[in-house]
């Protein structure tokens, strides 16, 4: 076995462990900060060395894990993700955190099995990542010991994300008894239009969707993006997502690649009614995670229609969009987090007169928003541009004009933040934003724009990674 071929995953699961055995010797003053720092910095590390990592694909465990370009970049989009996120908690951990090793270990260890997923190959890996990485966040959704929400929230994901990764594991076994085999290549070889195949196609698609939170499987989302501690909000809308949809790529384009003309349509519909329900009822919301949990659920919908495709260029437009949508998303809640410390409240009213407290926030919040709508130049008028004329090209013209349709009406609930944001402010307290938080915020606007405007290294980038599929 080529050991080289998991430095990755074996330098995350070596970070984790070191957290926490630094939360014990280092003194209880200086362990909120230090540990968020020593965290990020080892999260930046490895993600710099995975980008030497570029080539030919190779496996491992008998092909069960396989290390190809794909999973590549799967695997930097989680650490981009998750360095962000431990960047703009450093403060948050501080004021509303109890346990802060214990936080961060947990959040490097469900980062871990977002990239088991990535890697995955065959079902029985692809499930333990899978709970891996929701066991953990089951945990840390329900971190924030004195909030009432949070344990709520972390109750209601449990219960719901069990049952949901039962419907999958029981879709598993009927494919698996159908075909004889848990590896996706060999699955594709032995795959018909069976009632029992299509029958375990069909709750695997559920379960995943779940993941998603793809309309009507969304039902948890809103509740746990209000509840959760708004770090973990943002790494359940970044990675978890993401992570989920590697596992769906995969899946559905290798396993179940003859049988498109099945779960096309359904496909097609999920995505439609996720952006139709997803923007429709953020437009009511008045708490900013709500909000951006239903967002998030229209932006699942968009990035699902790239599957239809069913080739390179959905693949890419898949690719291109997780990565603009982590940008953005980190940057919205960065500027959430930091409304959050300075008054305590998630409402979207705490955000008023903030482009006089603090014009940078403002602005960042502004522009995230704006690239999640999909208004040029931002980066979210790209990424759309890729998937609708990857689909458009399968015929799914109807899916274009709907999307279209639902990114307009998605600019009139976002443009409410932003007039409150520029509306005058209700208190007059100073507003104090720490560095690293302010760091996450520039990286964020920086780019969401340059990636609106010179598309050309990402859009390459996604069209190499997605090409280690054909």
């Amino acid at each position: 076995m080529n050991i080289a071929l998991l430095t990755s995953e074996i330098a995350v699961l070596v970070l984790g462990l070191l957290i926490i055995i630094f939360d014990v010797l280092i003194p209880r003053q200086e362990t909120h900060r230090s540990l968020g720092y020593i965290a990020a910095c080892g999260v930046l590390a490895i993600l710099v060395h995975s980008m030497t990592q570029y080539g030919a694909a190779a496996t491992v465990y008998q092909g069960l894990f396989v290390v190809d370009n794909l999973a590549l970049f799967f695997k930097q989009l989680f650490l981009a993700a998750t360095f962000l996120t431990l960047l703009f908690s450093v403060e948050y951990v501080e004021k509303w955190i109890q346990n802060s090793g214990e936080f961060y270990a947990l959040l490097l260890f469900a980062l871990l099995g977002m990239m088991v997923m990535a890697s995955a190959n065959d079902l029985i890996t692809m499930f333990i990542g899978m709970e891996l990485m929701a066991i953990v966040f089951y945990a840390l959704v329900g971190f924030e010991l004195r909030s009432k929400k949070s344990s709520e929230a972390g109750m209601k994901y449990l219960m719901l994300g069990a049952a949901s990764s039962a419907i999958m594991l029981y879709g598993m076994s009927w494919v698996y008894g159908f075909t004889g085999s848990l590896v996706l290549s060999q699955i594709a070889v032995k795959a018909t239009a069976s009632p029992a195949m299509l029958l375990g196609m069909g709750l695997m698609l559920a379960g995943l969707c779940f993941k998603l939170s793809i309309v009507p499987f969304h039902m948890w989302a809103p509740d746990v993006y209000e509840g959760a501690p708004t770090p973990i909000t943002a790494m359940l809308a970044m990675g978890s997502k993401a992570a989920a949809f590697a596992v769906l790529i995969r899946v559905f384009l290798i396993a179940f690649s003859d049988l498109q003309e099945y779960w096309a349509t359904i496909v097609s519909l999920l995505a439609a009614a996720s952006m139709i329900v997803g923007i429709v009822v953020a437009i009511w919301q008045t708490n900013i995670k709500r909000m951006l949990a239903y967002s998030s659920i229209a932006q699942a919908g968009y990035i699902l229609s790239g599957l239809l495709a069913g080739n390179v260029a959905g693949v890419k437009g898949m690719l291109f969009y997780a990565v603009l949508y982590m940008f953005a998303t980190a940057g919205a809640f960065a500027v959430s987090t930091a409304v959050k410390n300075h008054n305590g409240s998630d409402e979207i009213e705490g955000f008023s007169g903030l482009a006089q407290k603090s014009p940078l926030l403002a602005v960042v919040m502004t522009i995230s928003l704006l690239s999640m709508a999909g208004l040029p130049p931002m980066a979210g008028f790209v990424g759309k541009l890729y998937l609708f004329t990857a689909i458009a090209d399968k015929g799914y013209l109807w899916l274009v004009i709907l999307g279209f349709v639902m990114s307009m009406i998605s600019v009139y609930y976002y443009m409410l933040v932003v007039k409150t944001m520029y509306s005058k402010a209700r208190d007059q307290q100073e507003f104090v934003v720490r560095g690293s938080l302010q760091v996450v915020a520039v990286i964020s606007l920086l780019a969401s724009l340059f990636i609106g405007i010179y598309p050309g290294p990402l859009a390459k980038l996604a069209n190499f990674a997605a090409q280690a599929l054909w």
